[in-house]
């Protein structure tokens, strides 16, 4: 455990580390304005002891999910429609994980399996510990008017006021806590200006973050026809502290009485658990070209992958993702060219190189790691279109 600072009675900044000297999480305390700056520097200095292998998974070890069931215990969560948020969540949280067990490499750890109260940094350090690929928090949504639909959302400044009011009703939570204005540093869930230390907790996984979430978005309106509320930003406590990819979902509107009587369904809780647990085997398929056996995928072209001529195939460096168009001139990505941008949906992704092998593009992603895109990781393509990495491929 190292500390920072106790002079003059101020409390004690602590970072955690297990035995291997990996960070897992950190008590947040109340720091005078004047310290912050110098608290979020050691922050991030700490951040890059973590290895960017972190970002995604590994042949040599499983690729760890974290599902948290939003809300429990005495925080009920909304009740629109009299239905409780903290149940629902709770069965598509257990229901999901149940799925993505049958797929061999992944370890599912759950923030709660019953009805319990758990602290939104009790679940971030649940994750931590677990040294998780990804974060996954399910909740649902309430309004004052009769809109429905699923939505992902990722850590961010909020682009307009629903996305405000959203994060606010899920950061209030914190009330619930005797300590809550030492245990999150003075965070205000109603002062949009507390978000902004906020965003540079999650700023090096924003990009894989955006992309899970857009799996996730996407096999909402493809598998099930949900309404499209699309990949938002706002600033979400729960995944403040979470050294890692993280992601929430709203699974819809409990005060839509139509939508409300699906998600509180059997049914429903039964085809949002799945979806949800398709778009993670997919994301995790997209970093390392694995195919999963459980869940079929859909999309025939992804199925083929494995069959296309390994000579045709040309390899890009993904480095950023973001639903903004942004020219691929050079000094708009510090320096690299040739970027590609390629659109899917809302989301542009950018793509750095034209590698022959995927041994040279092993070779040029250090350089661009060290350019500062921590997350950046290898796609391959065919024709314009994206297949899955083989250990044919990777061997050339």
């Amino acid at each position: 455990m190292l500390t920072s600072g106790a002079k003059r009675g101020m409390p004690e900044y602590c970072l955690i580390f297990d035995k291997d000297f990996n960070l897992i999480g950190f008590k947040n305390t109340h720091i005078l304005s004047s310290m912050r700056l110098i608290v979020y520097v050691s922050f991030f200095m700490s951040i890059a002891l973590v290895s960017p292998s972190k970002l995604h998974a590994q042949n040599n070890k499983p690729f760890t999910v974290v599902i948290d069931a939003g809300h429990g215990g005495k925080d009920p969560g909304n009740r629109g429609n009299s239905y409780y948020e903290k149940k629902i969540a709770l069965s598509i949280a257990l229901k999901t994980g149940e799925i993505l067990k049958i797929e061999k490499g992944i370890k599912v750890v759950y923030t709660r399996t019953t009805d319990k109260y758990i602290t939104l940094n009790g679940r971030a350090n649940i994750a931590n510990k677990a040294k998780a690929d990804l974060f996954v928090s399910i909740h649902c949504d309430a309004h004052n008017s009769d809109a429905y639909g699923a939505g992902t959302f990722v850590l961010g400044l909020h682009r307009n006021q629903d996305n405000f009011r959203i994060a606010q009703k899920e950061n209030a939570v914190i009330f619930l806590e005797d300590n809550y204005e030492q245990e999150y540093d003075g965070f205000d869930p109603n002062n949009p200006e507390s978000v902004i230390s906020l965003v540079l907790m999650q700023e090096d996984y924003l990009n894989q973050s955006i992309e899970a979430a857009n799996h996730i978005q996407q096999s909402f309106v493809k598998n099930l026809k949900r309404k499209n509320r699309t990949v938002k930003q706002a600033g979400f406590l729960v995944l403040r502290n979470t050294y890692m990819p993280s992601v929430l979902i709203e699974t819809g509107f409990l005060t839509n009485t139509k939508e409300g009587a699906y998600l509180n369904s059997t049914r429903g809780q039964n085809e949002m658990s799945r979806a949800i647990a398709k778009a993670i085997m997919e994301y995790k398929s997209s970093l390392d070209g694995t195919l999963f056996s459980g869940l079929v995928m859909d999309d025939a072209a992804e199925q083929d992958a494995t069959d296309e001529s390994v000579s045709a195939v040309i390899y890009r460096i993904q480095i950023s993702a973001s639903t903004k168009k942004i020219e691929t001139a050079p000094y708009n990505f510090k320096g690299l060219s040739p970027v590609t941008r390629i659109q899917k949906g809302s989301l542009y992704r950018y793509y750095y190189g034209n590698f022959i092998s995927f041994i040279d593009a092993k070779s040029a992603i250090k350089n661009t790691i060290a350019k500062g895109y921590k997350g950046a990781y290898i796609k391959a393509f065919k024709d314009g279109i994206e297949v899955s990495i083989t250990p044919e491929m990777k061997s050339n």
